[in-house]
C-alpha cells in the first residue's frame, strides 16, 4: 500500500490528531511530570509516554491514567537496549557536522513502536525502521522543522507578553507535536494512505 507521507499531512494530521486527543495528552503529561520522581513507576510512565503517538496513530483516544498500566513496564527491558543502541550510533553520527546524527534519528524514529507494538527485538527494529523511513526522511524533517519553528515563533512573541504565558504554551504544543509524531507511524508503519485522512 503506498503510504504517500507529506508535509501537509504531518501539518494538518498532527494538529487535528493533537486538537481530538489534547485534554487527554495534556492530563497525560501532567501525570507523568507529577510522578516522574516515583522510582520504578516512572519507567512505565516514560515509556508510556515516549510510545503515545503509536496509539495515536491508531485512532485511540487514550485516558490519562493509562500511563500507569503495568503493560508499559514489562517492556522496559527492551525500552532501554533500544534507547541504548540509537544512542550508541548517534555520538559517532554527531562527529560528523550534526547532519549526519540528524538524518539518523529520522532513520530510526520508528524503532521503539517497534519494539513496544509489533513486537520485534531492538536490533530489527532499528533495521525495520530504517526501511519504512527510507525516501521519507527529508518529508519527516521538514513536516517537523516547520511545526516546531511556528511554535517557536509563537513561543518567543508569547514570552515577550509574559514568561507564564509561554511554559503555558510550551505544555500546549506536545499534543500537536505527538500528533505530527503519530500521523508518521500511522502512515509509515500501519502503511495507511494519505488519502485515510482523520476527519
Amino acid at each position: 500500500m503506498d503510504k504517500k507521507l507529506t508535509i501537509e499531512g504531518i501539518l494538518k494530521e498532527g494538529v487535528a490528531i493533537g486538537l481530538k486527543n489534547f485534554f487527554s495528552i495534556l492530563g497525560a503529561i501532567i501525570l507523568w511530570v507529577l510522578t516522574i520522581w516515583i522510582p520504578y513507576i516512572n519507567v512505565g510512565t516514560t515509556i508510556a509516554i515516549v510510545t503515545l503517538p503509536m496509539s495515536l496513530g491508531k485512532g485511540n483516544i487514550m485516558s490519562p491514567t493509562e500511563i500507569f498500566n503495568p503493560k508499559y513496564r514489562k517492556y522496559m527491558g527492551e525500552f532501554f537496549v533500544t534507547i541504548g543502541l540509537k544512542q550508541l550510533g548517534l555520538i559517532p553520527a554527531y562527529l560528523f557536522m550534526v547532519i549526519p546524527a540528524i538524518v539518523l534519528s529520522l532513520a530510526w524514529s520508528q524503532a521503539i513502536y517497534l519494539v513496544i507494538g509489533h513486537d520485534k527485538n531492538p536490533s530489527e527494529a532499528i533495521s525495520e525502521s530504517n526501511k519504512l523511513t527510507d525516501g521519507y526522511k527529508w518529508t519527516m524533517f521538514l513536516g517537523l522543522f516547520i511545526l516546531i519553528i511556528a511554535f517557536y515563533i509563537v513561543f518567543y512573541l508569547f514570552t515577550l507578553i509574559t514568561p507564564i504565558l509561554g511554559a503555558i504554551l510550551l505544555l500546549l504544543f506536545f499534543p500537536f507535536l505527538l500528533g505530527a509524531r503519530a500521523h508518521i507511524y500511522k502512515k509509515l508503519v500501519l502503511g495507511e494512505s494519505e488519502e485515510t485522512v482523520t476527519e
